[in-house]
C-alpha cells in the first residue's frame, strides 16, 4: 500500500466510525477554548473539563480575568498541574487581548503564538476549532498514530504535522485531527493497546511496530 492509499484508508475508516466528532474540551467561545487548551498542556481533557467551570464562573472573558488575582486563578486551576505558570500566562494573555485585540481572540496563528503560554499546537487548535480555519494540531495521540501507521517518521511533532498536511486534503484537516485523537484514545492507546480491535493499524501499520507488538504478546 502506498502512503496515499494508506491515507485514503484512514480517512474512510475514521469517517465510518466518527461521522460526527465532538470537540474534547468544553468551551463557550474562542476565549474559553483558548484558556481550556492552554490548561490542557501536560494534563488531560477530563481534568480540564472538571476544572474550567469553576474558573469560568468567576471569569469567562479577558476583562473579568484580569480582575482576578493571579493567586486566585492559580488556586482554581491547581488540579490541572503547572498552575503557577499557567495562572500567570492566563492573566497576562487576558491583559494583552484587551490591550492589542479589543478583548477578542485573534483568528491568526502568528498573533495567537505571540501570547504567553500559547504555543503552536494551542494556537492551531484555536484557529481550527474556534474559527474553522484549516489547521492540523498534533497532540501525543496523532504523533503516535502517524508513526504506527507508517505515515510519518515520528521524529518530532513538527515533522508529523508537515507529513499530515502533505498527505491529507486541506478541507479535511479540522475534522480529521479530531477523529484521529478519538481513535487513538479508544482503539490505539499508548498503554493497554489491543491490536485486534485496532482495524487501522492492523491493516496498514508499520511492519516494525506490528512485529514488536506480536513479539511482546508471545513473551507474556
Amino acid at each position: 500500500m502506498t502512503k496515499k492509499e494508506k491515507a485514503d484508508f484512514v480517512v474512510s475508516t475514521l469517517e465510518s466510525i466518527y461521522p460526527e466528532v465532538p470537540v474534547p474540551l468544553e468551551h463557550r467561545d474562542p476565549y474559553t477554548l483558548l484558556i481550556a487548551v492552554l490548561l490542557s498542556a501536560q494534563s488531560t481533557d477530563v481534568r480540564v473539563n472538571k476544572t474550567t467551570p469553576a474558573l469560568f464562573e468567576k471569569a469567562d472573558n479577558p476583562e473579568a480575568m484580569t480582575k482576578l488575582p493571579v493567586s486566585q486563578i492559580r488556586e482554581i486551576i491547581k488540579p490541572v498541574g503547572l498552575s503557577p505558570t499557567k495562572a500567570r500566562a492566563i492573566h497576562r494573555l487576558s491583559e494583552l487581548l484587551l490591550e492589542h485585540h479589543q478583548g477578542k481572540v485573534p483568528a491568526d496563528l502568528e498573533a495567537l503564538e505571540a501570547l504567553p503560554g500559547v504555543g503552536h499546537k494551542t494556537a492551531s487548535v484555536v484557529i481550527s476549532q474556534a474559527f474553522g480555519i484549516p489547521a492540523f494540531p498534533v497532540d501525543t495521540h496523532i504523533h503516535r498514530l502517524m508513526f504506527r501507521w507508517g505515515l510519518s517518521t515520528g521524529k518530532n511533532v513538527i515533522q508529523t504535522e508537515k507529513d499530515a498536511k502533505r498527505l491529507f486534503p486541506r478541507e479535511l484537516w479540522n475534522k480529521l485531527h479530531l477523529q484521529i485523537i478519538w481513535y487513538g484514545r479508544e482503539y490505539c492507546p499508548a498503554r493497554g493497546w489491543n491490536l485486534e480491535k485496532d482495524v487501522i493499524t492492523s491493516t496498514i501499520g508499520r511492519k516494525s511496530v506490528l512485529n514488536a507488538y506480536r513479539a511482546k504478546k508471545k513473551t507474556r
